[in-house]
């Protein structure tokens, strides 16, 4: 039985909804992934912003040819010989050629980018190096905000959030430290449909829906 703690915590928590939402999202990604490659082929992946864990439980990571490699601003530990680590700026990747990837992967990164300028510059490198691609955000117009699990708190006064963040426990149970509070401030910005499609002009839209309500946008080119 989940507890209120674990509805509201976030999706790091397994016991989580919001853990239970992604691993549905990355039962989809999967059988739009193996619909598309086979296990006898090279594959290489980059996960823009990715973790080792999200990874350790996927039947991906069981192909016998296959690189993934985690972009992110500092480098994960890994243990597993497919995952591979490095550093990194996700608006700009010159480190990379054109069709360097056959997958470019990304969860719940594109919105911690500050702009739209900036989410702009993510979208085309990643066009830009991945045959294939699959990057998912929370909807902006979903009434409860991802990342503050409030509910419409993406179109609060940013000193109302700030104040409820860090002087109440209303956000997931917890006071937010200021600084982190504050950070979350300045660098979310949410995305809607017309947006992701306007970043990824030839995609399909996934949206994973809640009570007939848009929960996340994915672009993908599968």
């Amino acid at each position: 039985m989940i507890s209120f703690s674990d509805l509201v915590d976030s999706s790091e928590n397994p016991n989580s909804l919001g853990a239970k939402f992604r691993q549905q999202r990355q039962a989809v990604f999967e059988s739009l992934f193996f619909s598309h490659f086979s296990a006898d082929q090279s594959i290489s992946i980059l996960d823009v912003g990715g973790t080792p864990e999200f990874w350790k439980k996927s039947k991906i990571l069981d192909l016998p040819h296959l690189s993934i490699t985690l972009l992110n601003l500092s480098q994960s530990k890994t243990s597993q010989a497919k995952l591979i680590s490095v550093t990194g700026d996700a608006t700009a990747m010159p480190e990379y050629p054109e069709a360097s990837f056959d997958l470019v992967f990304s969860n719940s990164v594109i919105e911690h980018l500050y702009t739209f300028e900036n989410q702009q510059k993510m979208a085309s490198e990643i066009l830009r190096i991945g045959k294939k691609y699959f990057v998912q955000t929370p909807n902006r117009y979903f009434p409860i905000e991802a990342h503050y699990a409030l509910p419409f708190a993406q179109f609060w006064p940013k000193k109302l959030l700030f104040k409820t963040l860090t002087q109440t426990k209303l956000s997931r149970l917890h006071r937010w430290p200021e600084s982190a509070a504050q950070q979350y401030l300045e660098e979310i910005r949410l995305l809607d449909q017309k947006e992701m499609k306007q970043l990824f002009p030839d995609s399909k839209l996934y949206l994973e829906k809640v009570l007939g309500l848009c929960k996340s946008i994915t672009a993908h080119n599968f």
